[in-house]
């Protein structure tokens, strides 16, 4: 039995076998000289190639867009416009015609060539288009079967993808009666496979170092989407720990329903906001569905990760408009781009940071991309005429920041009344608390915001010097290390001093042990993923908030993450045994 650790980016337990699915980009076409006679024929083998790949790529769209959205499914539009593209169509004719090669030669050698030209191109919008390039090159020599790649047509249910990489149409194409989750040695949680992993409900984890190494066809596979484990060849007694949670976690679903349409009150009635996490539009029913009262986190990223432009400000503004129009009169938190430590951004620039994680990320990339920025914040405001908006900035450090922001949305006011465009002029503007600095000030910061949001994922990892996307040092990754809770704390006291609103949005939301502790901190609003909301709405129905105040003073007093969180984990098992029991803490 082997465990591996990467990044979970989509929730779930699979226990199945491996399918691994080989590296396409480093594949090779041999080149075959044709007789001239043959040409004719060639050119009609490329375009068969051609409108086959067309043709998947039309029921990939089609599928896309009905489960997960419009926006996310322009990708394949891109991918249909490049095949139709003369630019590229043209030097592979030409190529079969005048050097006299077979169809696959002539497509491989030119992709890879145009593929080497965008990626040097000093232009970032060739250089984030490489891997689709080259996931169109492979889909052509597919449809000429050229038997480069496995097919994966014929898999048995309870498949486990494994792959070094995946694009987006790879991802979306898998047939969901039959795999059941993908691990992947590259990528991130802002990747464009995390995020159609994300929309299909398929348990994910990326970054797995080592993993093409040690994985192998047929082997048994249990994928851990919660907490970013791998475990091969897992030995009889894993296999049944691990079928016991799935088994509790299915129980546990079906008991949950009832909660959904319950208020979220604790037993001492004091009243929680829940609200959803999305990335699309298109989840915002399932957040409604699972008990949500609103949105609390839209992550905009995706406008920019799934198509080959700078979305436009009218893109901007069709996509928030559509999530105002899906709540009906419900809260909508937009949080401003978070790129610039990403691989879509990273892989733009001429020469990538070191450690972009402290690096030019954020409200950082956005006050340095001015022109993006406002483009955004243009859309957030003409969209807030048809529904409750407010604007958060991700990762604030200092004061000016967060005023500059501010005053480039005063700005874009100013220039929609002089056009006479609608949109809501107490908009509210509130800032992610996600590094320590910002904690520390939070004082201060409460004089010049509307409302702070707590980002756990980041807090966490600047608090404790942990990259929380390195599973080399997952285990040091906790957030309810004393330290943090402690930060939470001041800065939940300095927004009941100054009469702000504080939520916490961090994925450590989701965990109902963790959620108690929030609550204990003097935190009234979560914002967690769907999925997670019934639970948290059992959680807090079961437990007072003195309790809870209670656990979470003694939790901060401990010297350790361990002993907190066993104190924490014990302390909850007794007041709420159907939900605690079993359940990890942190």
């Amino acid at each position: 039995m082997q465990t591996l650790r990467g990044i979970p980016v989509s929730a779930g337990f699979v226990i199945g076998k491996v399918f691994v699915i080989e590296d396409e980009a480093r594949l090779r076409v041999k080149k075959r000289d044709i007789d001239p006679a043959n040409v004719p024929a060639e050119l009609e083998r490329y375009d068969f190639a051609r409108m086959a790949s067309i043709s998947e790529l039309n029921d990939l769209h089609q599928t896309a867009a009905d489960e997960m959205g419009k926006e996310a499914a322009k990708i394949f539009l891109f991918h249909i416009g490049v095949l139709n593209d003369p630019s590229i169509l043209t030097p592979i004719k030409k190529m079969i015609e005048d050097e006299m090669v077979n169809a696959e030669y002539a497509i491989s050698s030119t992709f890879d060539t145009i593929s080497k030209k965008f990626a040097n191109h000093p232009d970032s919008t060739f250089q984030s288009k490489v891997d689709d390039l080259r996931d169109l090159a492979s889909r052509q020599l597919r449809n000429l079967e050229t038997n480069q790649k496995i097919s994966i047509a014929n898999l048995d249910e309870g498949t486990v993808i494994v792959a070094r990489d995946l694009t987006p149409s790879q991802t979306a194409g898998f047939d969901r009666t039959k795999v059941a989750a993908f691990v992947t040695a590259l990528g991130g949680p802002t990747s464009h496979t995390a995020i159609v992993a994300g929309a299909l409900n398929l348990p994910a984890v990326v970054g797995v170092r080592n993993l093409l190494s040690q994985a192998s066809d047929g082997q048994r596979i249990i994928v851990d989407g919660e907490k970013g484990r791998i475990i091969l060849d897992p030995d009889e007694e894993t296999i049944d720990q691990y079928h016991q949670a799935q088994l509790r976690a299915r129980q546990v679903s079906l008991s949950l329903h009832e909660y959904a349409e319950l208020p979220a009150i604790t037993a001492d009635g004091v009243h929680i906001t829940l609200l959803g996490n999305i990335e699309f539009a298109q989840e915002i029913d399932q957040v409604i569905n699972d008990g949500g009262t609103g949105i609390g986190l839209y992550r905009t990223e995706f406008l920019f990760l799934t198509r080959k432009t700078e979305p436009t400000e009218e893109d901007h503004y069709q996509a928030y408009s559509e999530c105002v129009k899906q709540l009906k009169g419900k809260p909508l938190t937009i949080r401003t781009i978070d790129l610039g430590a990403d691989k879509y951004t990273q892989e733009q620039e001429e020469n990538p940071e070191r450690n972009p994680y402290l690096g030019l990320r954020s409200i950082r990339y956005c006050l340095a991309h001015q022109d993006i920025f406002r483009t955004q914040l243009r859309a957030i405001l003409r969209a807030s005429a048809h529904g409750p908006i407010k604007v958060m900035f991700p990762l604030i450090t200092n004061i000016a920041e967060f005023r500059t922001g501010k005053y480039f949305i005063r700005e874009e006011m100013e220039e929609l009344d002089e056009q006479g465009v609608a949109y809501d002029k107490d908009i509210e503007i509130g800032m992610m608390v996600e590094v320590p600095a910002a904690a520390l000030m939070a004082g201060s910061f409460a004089r010049e915001v509307d409302f702070f949001s707590i980002g756990t994922n980041d807090l966490v990892q600047y608090t404790l010097a942990v990259d929380r996307t390195n599973e080399r040092v997952a285990s040091l990754y906790t957030p309810i290390h004393p330290a943090v809770l402690k930060l939470i704390r001041d800065v939940a006291r300095a927004g009941r001093r100054n009469d702000i609103p504080v939520s916490c949005c961090g994925q450590s939301a989701a965990d109902p042990a963790f959620a108690a502790l929030l609550l204990g901190l003097g935190v009234r609003t979560i914002s967690a993923t769907s999925s997670s909301l019934p639970m948290l709405k059992k959680t807090i129905r079961g437990l007072t908030v003195s309790r809870c105040e209670r656990i979470a003073k003694k939790a901060i007093s401990f010297d350790s993450e361990a002993e907190a969180g066993s104190y924490v984990q014990s302390r909850l098992r007794k007041l709420v045994p159907e939900v605690f029991d079993g359940r990890p803490v942190g």
